[in-house]
């Protein structure tokens, strides 16, 4: 009778578990940047995600604004340290420490930010870096596993390290298999996430296998079905996402880790920039993918198991940063810097709803004055261009359309507004006039700038922050100067 009690308890016990795992679904989070001209206050963002009801988020650093806004929000968070701290972390065990109380032990206190993850680095394999920060990777691992370890910390907060997809090659996805220049470093990193209970992240971007290759089958891009179908043995791949994903479980099998828990660090599609960039293709991308993620279907080497998390790419548009990759990287938001959706999306609880209370400038504009002759502002445009973004205007873009007149308008505008409407900045020598008329026209939207008041105070806590790092430098370690 004994016997059977306990079988009967241990069968049930197994129920309960089988249900629980089975119940388990992929969360959809979101990638937090803020390299914009334009910041809305980090309270007004926090609200939009729980409006939202978006439980996740990834930070590219450890914003102090930012964090403090996260506290008490129940918001799961990452943050990340750059690729220009990891010579300094990997060199300084007391560099790692201070790094970990400034940024993690601080805020994870009685109703403080809920900091499930720290990424070290960002993408730093990726084939363009020239392996410049691989030799960081590990030891910076080390030393801020023992910090946290020193904190308390090290059951909490798991260390992951995001890689481009380019870290692993493979004519068919069952045959994936990392760069040989990476092999060595990716064992040691899986060995070390598998010890310590940390998923391996990954960013995978379907728009640029379309952006960078003429032959790339557009549909393959997408969730939607396509007439080109890679065939891998008894597998067939309708898709470029579970093609790539399934590329990486292999990849991980031929280390000896095939099950190794999976988190998409980045995924989405841009809105703008490109040809292939705009609202309709954005939104069937990131539906389609929100979609096949929520049906728990996995993939054909994993089936029935998604990845752990995913992350879009990307919360808002950031119209400072780099167009190095191409003009689309201002604009793969599924809100606008002003925190209202672009388009319909639906991540599992109702279609996105915009952000309440933003601040806005006033309702003005600045546009070239129709009463002036133009044929000198050809440096006037390059200037207002080279601060402010118009990216919108290139070939492709939502504004590239709208005449020379309404390109000049345009870049008017948008350096108007970046220097928060400071009636000197609409002046160009007298060509620029200031409208309360919006001259935005059809699809092409001429912005009207947001309050924020957290610029200048933001980048003297960073400055701040790596001041500190670069004094405890010079106090005898050998460390990357920044």
């Amino acid at each position: 009778m004994k016997m059977a009690f306990f079988s009967k308890r241990t069968l049930l016990l197994l129920l309960l578990l089988v249900l629980c795992v089975s119940a388990v679904e992929s969360d959809i989070g979101v990638n937090w940047g803020t390299v914009s001209f334009h910041r809305m206050s980090p309270d007004t963002v926090v609200d939009l995600l729980k409006d939202n009801k978006i439980g996740k988020v990834k930070l590219f650093d450890a914003d102090p604004t930012v964090l403090r806004a996260l506290m008490g929000s129940g918001i799961e968070v990452m943050v990340g340290i750059p690729n220009d701290m990891l010579s300094l972390i990997s060199n300084s065990p007391s560099a790692s420490d201070l790094w970990v109380s400034q940024n993690v032990s601080r805020y994870m206190v009685k109703r403080g930010a809920n900091i499930k993850y720290v990424a070290v680095g960002n993408e730093p394999f990726l084939t363009s870096y020239s392996g410049q920060f691989q030799s960081y990777i590990l030891p910076a691992l080390t030393n801020l596993q023992q910090s946290l370890a020193k904190a308390n910390l090290a059951g909490m907060v798991k260390l992951v390290v995001p890689c481009n997809a380019d870290a692993y090659e493979s004519s068919l996805p069952s045959q994936g298999a990392f760069r040989p220049d990476l092999t060595q470093i990716i064992t040691q990193l899986v060995s070390f996430l598998n010890s310590n209970g940390s998923p391996f992240v990954v960013n995978i971007y379907p728009f640029l296998s379309l952006y960078g290759n003429s032959d790339f089958p557009q549909d393959y891009a997408f969730f939607e079905g396509t007439t080109h179908s890679v065939i891998d043995g008894p597998n067939v791949y309708t898709n470029a996402f579970d093609g790539n994903l399934d590329t990486l479980v292999a990849a991980l099998s031929k280390l000896g880790y095939p099950q190794m828990p999976i988190v998409i660090g980045e995924v989405g599609w841009p809105t703008d920039g490109a040809l292939s960039a705009n609202l309709n293709a954005a939104r069937a991308f990131n539906q389609g993918l929100v979609k096949l993620v929520r049906s728990n279907k996995g993939t054909p080497l994993r089936p029935n198991v998604p990845p752990m998390d995913i992350y879009l790419f990307s919360l808002f548009d950031e119209g400072a940063k780099s167009v190095l990759p191409g003009n689309f990287e201002r604009h793969w938001g599924i809100f606008s810097f002003d925190g209202q959706a672009k388009y319909s999306l639906n991540l599992g609880n109702g279609l996105l709803k915009n952000a309440k209370n933003v601040e806005y400038l006033p309702s003005r504009w600045c546009v070239a004055n129709p009463t002036r002759d133009l044929t000198t502002v050809a440096n006037h445009f390059k200037l207002a261009c080279s601060y402010a973004d118009c990216t919108t205007l290139s070939y492709g873009g939502s504004c590239n359309g709208i005449g020379e007149k309404g390109n000049i308008s345009y870049a008017f505008n948008s350096y108007y507004q970046l220097q928060k409407q400071n009636a000197k900045s609409c002046e160009f020598d007298g060509l620029g006039m200031v409208t309360f008329l919006d001259p935005s026209i059809g699809d092409c939207r001429f912005l009207v700038g947001v309050s924020d008041g957290t610029n200048n105070s933001l980048g003297f806590t960073l400055s701040g922050i790596r001041v500190i790092f670069l004094l405890i430098s010079f106090c005898g370690y050998q460390m990357f100067v920044m």
